[in-house]
């Protein structure tokens, strides 16, 4: 299985038809919600609308759809021993052809806060990939073009330049920053010139503690306060999620980000809000 965005981008590059499969209604015990889709082409499958023999009923519909043409059509499957499945309920399945050209792939949901990430290496490339399907916009900077992935998510424009630090000044006020690159020296640039802009919402430097103090006694001999070096989240990630792997890392990253802009978020709501709220 691949994600959604990378089946519609070959499918577009290679003129393939693609069926998008919905569950469009259930009855008693399914393995799929209403609204689930799967995408389908001649050779490849993205998204599941419930695994065993009823997905691969689906799939075998979809593509003789693509073989003779076929728009629209819904069938109904009784989850019985007929399909080897003991869920017991029923399922209506939407099958339509769309046109990848035109369906509007490479443009990301209207994001909810933009992110200017430092570093493709292991674990920024997990970051990308955890953040994909977020409402988050993010710059993706590094100078080495070869470490960046073929394949990237909608929501993410990469950056190729030997001037990482001149992306920090261009992003927008209100941007969240993470800093992960190959070099303790380039974070260190970074860092200094994240934290002299005071008009960030998030910044977050990955490392360890030793590697935090270390930066902090640098970063003060280099005129940046107190007051600014309490902003930068070094070591990042939320508490409790133990581990060193990537994407481990990279989902307790994600998670702090969300609950930073959540925090934000609220913030920002009138003081009579949450009153006004419970009343309705």
């Amino acid at each position: 299985m691949q994600d959604h965005m990378s089946l519609l981008r070959e499918a577009r590059q290679r003129h393939e038809a693609v069926i998008v499969v919905s569950v469009a209604e259930t009855k008693g015990s399914v393995p799929r919600d209403t609204g689930t889709k799967m995408f389908v082409t001649a050779s490849k499958v993205s998204g599941t609308i419930g695994g065993g023999h009823l997905e691969f009923k689906a799939i075998d519909i979809a593509r003789n759809m693509i073989l003779s043409s076929g728009a629209r059509a819904i069938h109904r499957f009784v989850l019985g021993a007929t399909l080897g499945q003991c869920c017991g309920g029923v399922m209506n399945l939407a099958f339509e052809a769309i046109d990848a050209e035109a369906c509007g792939m490479e443009k990301a949901p209207t994001p909810d806060f933009q992110l200017v990430l430092f570093g493709a290496g292991h674990v920024g490339r997990a970051v990308v990939r955890t953040l994909a399907d977020l409402p988050c916009a993010t710059t993706w900077v590094d100078s080495r073009e070869d470490e960046f992935p073929n394949d990237i998510p909608a929501n993410e424009q990469r950056v190729c330049t030997d001037e990482p630090e001149c992306e920090v000044d261009a992003a927008a006020a209100g941007s969240y920053f993470l800093v992960m690159t190959h070099s303790h020296a380039l974070d260190q640039v970074l860092s200094e010139r994240i934290l002299k802009r005071d008009d960030f919402a998030y910044f977050g430097l990955i490392g360890s503690l030793s590697k935090r103090r270390q930066f902090e006694r640098r970063l003060l001999d280099r005129g940046v306060s107190q007051a600014q070096l309490a902003r930068m989240r070094c070591p990042i990630g939320v508490d409790g999620i133990a581990g060193k792997a990537p994407a481990t890392i990279a989902i307790a990253v994600a998670a702090e980000l969300l609950q930073h802009h959540s925090a934000r978020a609220s913030a920002a709501l009138p003081a009579n809000y949450a009153a006004s709220s419970a009343t309705q």
